[in-house]
């Protein structure tokens, strides 16, 4: 065992049996070789199911680390590009003004689009075509392209719109045939996880007593459902099904594979790759209030990281300029991140949802001083 690999185990181990987590997943690639797959806790709090590497977690936001990859690869085998308009192959979503809308502000979370229209519920979420009816007659809040808002949920609904009308498939089986079959990691990542696997999947709790309120009036942007990830909603089987592919199900092993893989010029060509790190829209989230800095699908930056790690001047020896980490994190605390400078692939997921990234901070730094002390 290695030292990193011993390092992380210990801790996550320290952090379930202190009773901070119940059941965490930690997976790290180099250069395409796995130096971390760590794993403690159970799957279930209620039968104490083991939680192993193999156990897939619904970890939210982190599937937008995937479909934000499929759009890359939609590109890269020539059946969009980054400034398509997306009424080139969505007519219908031209009203209302959002005729300019493009690819690129999809990527950037600058449709105009952040919330789902106010009649689209957590129930009606399965029923793609209605979803993106609603989307395409909706009005967008700013027009195209002049600001950035999170969009929770539209994300994965406008990609995947996009992706089922330039290809005729769904992003479930694109994520199968582009991704997990390839790569050799089937049962690991899932946008609608099939019906045989819902026992395997791992089961979500949550300390609702510390999450904070959400409004829910005329000011408000997301809608509560939206903006708090909840594990009723995680472990619901219907959503769980469901191709819904702002959200997603996964493995630490799985979302690290992908990232690695995509790294290293599997998914795309080496020359693409750039693209995922470069910056491409700077303002402020107008969901959030808070500071964005992002690439075509990705915030930029490493959570927690000091800001001179995630300037575009973050320089390590032998890497390209402008090489910042790239990856998203998922409400309740799992983190997925890529570093294009150190060739790392970052992943961890967890069974208990909690209001911060406490635990995937301390991993890490862990992780960080470890490629510190061997540079």
């Amino acid at each position: 065992m290695s030292d990193l690999q011993d390092r992380i185990q210990r801790h996550l181990d320290a952090l379930v049996g202190s009773g901070v987590e119940a059941g965490l997943q930690v997976a790290v690639y180099q250069n395409g070789v796995l130096i971390v797959d760590a794993v403690a806790g159970s799957a279930d709090p209620v039968t104490g199911r083991p939680l192993t590497s193999g156990t897939p977690i619904f970890s939210f936001s982190t599937g937008k680390n995937i479909a934000a990859t499929l759009a890359h690869m939609l590109v890269a085998r020539g059946f969009l590009g980054y400034d398509s308009l997306v009424t080139d192959h969505w007519p219908e979503f031209g009203v209302r003004g959002k005729a300019t809308t493009t690819l690129r502000h999809v990527l950037t979370h600058t449709t105009g689009l952040p919330a789902m229209p106010r009649e689209i519920t957590p129930a009606e979420l399965p029923d793609w075509s209605r979803v993106c009816a609603a989307l395409a007659a909706a009005e967008p809040r700013r027009p195209p392209g002049t600001a950035m808002g999170y969009h929770a949920y539209t994300f994965g609904y406008l990609v995947g719109e996009l992706a089922r009308r330039t290809t005729g498939r769904p992003m479930r089986e694109l994520l199968r045939e582009w991704i997990t079959t390839p790569l050799g990691i089937a049962g690991q990542l899932y946008f609608a996880a099939p019906p045989e696997s819902l026992p395997e999947l791992a089961r979500l709790e949550q300390r609702a007593e510390r999450w904070p309120a959400v409004p829910d009036d005329d000011d408000a942007i997301l809608a509560p459902w939206e903006s708090g990830p909840s594990a009723d909603f995680g472990n619901d089987g219907e959503i769980l099904r469901a191709d819904i592919p702002s959200v997603g199900i996964s493995t630490a092993r799985g979302l690290a594979a992908m990232f690695d893989a995509l790294l290293r010029g599997e998914l795309v060509d080496s020359a693409r790759v750039g693209e995922l790190s470069a910056l491409a829209y700077e303002g402020v989230d107008q969901v959030f209030g808070t500071p964005a800095r992002m690439a075509l699908g990705f915030p930029l930056g490493r959570i927690g990281a000091p800001a001179e790690e995630n300037a575009e001047e973050n320089a390590v020896e032998g890497a390209e300029e402008g090489a910042v980490a790239f990856g998203w994190p998922g409400g309740g605390g799992s983190y997925a991140y890529a570093d294009p400078a150190r060739g790392v692939a970052f992943a961890l997921t967890k069974t208990r949802l909690v209001p911060n990234f406490d635990t995937a901070l301390s991993v890490t730094t862990i992780l960080s001083d470890h490629l510190a002390r061997m540079a």
